[in-house]
């Protein structure tokens, strides 16, 4: 909000000079309108000053915040995860996010279990049909896909059993045909099968763009929602503006289904956020959901230890 009114004060102020510059070239203006419009640029140009030293007050505020969650983080997460497995699957990710959050997770005692690497064409509604097809040729032996006919839910419940320890057991033979067959038809990047989690953590970007958007944004919710109820529990993490409706997490926390069950974080760029998807993890496991970060309909700023 800052940012947006210093760049409108700031295009005021340029205005308003060219106005004086007009004013001063222009032999038969009266020293009063002259006067009047130097002083507003003056107040412009102040105003200007004022909101230049609110941001930078907020953002030498947020690198402290940052710095002190990265610090006591370790000491915050320690343990909390010990035993546990933990499975990401990752949906346009900050590659720094993801580093900064891997850490975590091992010092708060868990083992990753490996990553399923998402790509756009997941929530592209142009290859909506061809995703439906390829999750009922793909699915396991004894498998059964959820009743609901949306992607993200077909593509939770065809991964469910892959990600997650608390899904119908796929055979490891059965597992790396259902990831070859995704990654040659461009729905996932190719890579290793992961192990099995207790737990899955869903971590995706920001808002995405696009007149697809918030359909995209709903195949990410959905799929995060279909792997909770395969079982151990999931979180959805992503960065500022994840929350808003054309994000991942805006959709979860807008569907009082999705976000009654999932835990979700909206702040995952900043060391408050990573330690929060950490802690929310454990809240999962515990049979219990919340959503955290910075955004309006975050419930509270960070995840509680247990």
């Amino acid at each position: 909000m800052i940012s947006f009114r210093y760049h409108l004060v700031s295009i005021a102020a340029v205005f308003l000079a060219l106005a004086v510059g007009v004013v001063l070239g222009s032999a038969g203006v009266s020293d009063r309108l002259l006067s009047a419009v130097s002083a507003q640029a003056d107040d412009l140009a102040g105003q200007v000053q004022t909101l230049r030293a609110e941001r930078d007050a907020l953002a030498a505020g947020q690198r402290a915040s940052d710095e002190f969650a990265r610090r006591v983080g370790p000491a915050a997460v320690r343990g909390q995860l010990q035993g546990t497995t933990i499975t990401l699957v990752t949906a346009g990710a900050d590659p720094a996010d993801r580093e900064a959050v891997v850490r975590l997770l091992e010092q708060a005692g868990a083992t990753l279990g490996g990553e399923v690497a998402l790509t756009p064409a997941v929530g592209d509604p142009a290859r909506g049909d061809q995703l439906r097809a390829l999750t009922a040729e793909l699915l396991p032996t004894g498998a059964q896909l959820p009743a609901a006919t949306d992607t993200g839910s077909l593509v939770g419940g065809l991964l469910g059993g892959i990600v997650l320890a608390g899904g119908q057991p796929v055979a490891p033979q059965e597992a790396d045909a259902v990831l070859t067959g995704l990654a040659a038809a461009g729905f996932v990047a190719p890579g290793q099968r992961p192990q099995p989690g207790n737990a899955v953590l869903v971590l995706t970007g920001g808002a995405l763009e696009g007149v697809d958007a918030p359909d995209a944004a709903a195949v990410i919710a959905r799929l995060a929602a279909q792997l909770d109820r395969v079982g151990g529990g999931a979180v959805l993490a992503g960065r500022a503006g994840s929350a808003d409706a054309a994000g991942a997490v805006g959709v979860a926390r807008a569907d009082p289904d999705i976000a009654q069950r999932i835990s979700t974080v909206d702040d995952i760029q900043s060391g408050a956020g990573q330690v929060s998807a950490v802690l929310a993890l454990r809240e999962q496991l515990d049979g219990r959901a919340g959503s955290y970060g910075t955004a309006e309909t975050a419930t509270g700023g960070a995840a509680p230890a247990a």
